[in-house]
């Protein structure tokens, strides 16, 4: 072969690499992506609790806090910044997932540059929720001063890119609302409160009117598309078996009805507002209820070997304030565990629940 034609034919091997590498398809959690994309959304900003917390409560007086060892042991430096787990938590994963960025930080407490900003924000504080008692019981922040964070830092985009980009990139952002949990598993079942003047229905009946009213809000302020979580298998989880579940520690059901009948109620508003005319936000219901059952009935088939416990001492209670390291010690392997403490997953779990969100409602939420 002529070394002319050899070179052009070198050099057009060359050009198609380079085409097939500058439009390549990419998995992330299970999703499917061409890399020249970009990022999929412009921002991701979140409200609720501990599930999605990065480290708002951390200056805040109350014991709800993970701010400490172990909390933090597989994270970047083994640094325990805020997150209940021992490693990322799922709107770190999302925020990687969409190409948007890799850690999602706290809106409370840090020095965030203008590109954390124009990225997204967590609001999120653990242990509240819709509940306007829930946050109080535990000095925690309510959902309506997330939405007044939230007021501030709108501002502070304003002030950085404008009021039109600020529009834009609202409306280009994923907005994830993640809250229910704390009411039913704390306020309802572990406190006197809400039960004297509440059954299970009504006081769904209030979580879900709670609910609508802060989705309302959120739609108001620009929001376009928000990713709604859904209620776990709450009786399922390590300490609820503990304090419900009796000598052998199973799961209990009425914590469980109580979530499939909040997810039940919650879905039928949800489907309300998106039929709503003039609502003008697209709200998706995410369930976790199933896959979280399944890690936690099936789990050797994800290879966990320890699914009632968490990894932090005995792992039957210890979370937040009773899970530190100055008094407890961690398991060998935390990979083997669903739970990290006695009420949030490991990093590992949430990986697989992040798959699953994005396998099945992700392409309705870009």
């Amino acid at each position: 072969m002529a070394p002319a034609l050899l070179l052009r034919l070198l050099l057009l091997l060359v050009v198609a690499a380079a085409a097939a590498s500058s439009s390549r398809t990419t998995r992330c959690h299970g999703y499917q992506y061409k890399a020249s994309q970009g990022p999929l959304v412009t921002a991701v900003i979140v409200f609720g609790d501990s599930i999605v917390d990065p480290g708002n409560n951390n200056d805040l007086h109350t014991q709800i806090k993970a701010n400490h060892p172990p909390y933090g042991k597989d994270f970047f430096n083994h640094e325990a910044t805020g997150r209940y787990s021992n490693g990322l938590i799922p709107t770190d994963l999302i925020a990687q997932g969409l190409g948007v960025k890799q850690l999602l930080p706290a809106y409370l407490g840090a020095d965030l540059s203008p590109e954390d900003l124009l990225t997204g924000v967590s609001f999120a504080s653990g242990a509240t929720g819709f509940d306007p008692l829930t946050p109080i019981v535990v000095n925690v922040v309510s959902l309506e001063q997330q939405l007044a964070y939230f007021d501030e830092y709108r501002a502070k985009l304003v002030g950085i890119a404008g009021e039109e980009e600020t529009v834009r990139i609202l409306r280009g952002a994923l907005f994830v609302v993640c809250a229910g949990t704390d009411d039913v598993a704390n306020t309802y079942f572990t406190t006197p409160f809400r039960r004297v003047a509440y059954d299970i229905r009504s006081y769904v009946d209030l979580l879900v009117a709670g609910a609508e009213a802060f989705l309302r809000n959120v739609s108001a302020r620009g929001a376009s598309k928000i990713g709604f979580v859904g209620m776990p298998p709450v009786g399922c989880v390590p300490s609820q078996r503990t304090l419900g579940g009796g000598v052998r520690r199973e799961c209990e059901p009425r914590r469980n009805e109580a979530a499939q009948l909040y997810n039940a109620r919650i879905q039928g508003m949800i489907a309300g507002l998106n039929a709503e005319q003039g609502f003008g936000t697209l709200v998706v219901y995410l369930d976790i209820y199933r896959i979280l059952d399944e890690l936690m009935e099936r789990g050797d088939r994800y290879g966990f070997a320890e699914t009632t416990k968490g990894c932090c001492g005995t792992g039957t209670i210890e979370v937040t304030g009773l899970c530190d390291s100055r008094f407890v010690s961690v398991c060998d392997d935390v990979s083997q565990h669903v739970f990290f403490d006695s009420y949030h997953p490991t990093e590992r779990a949430y990986r697989i629940i992040v798959d699953d969100i994005f396998d099945n409602y992700i392409q309705v939420l870009i």
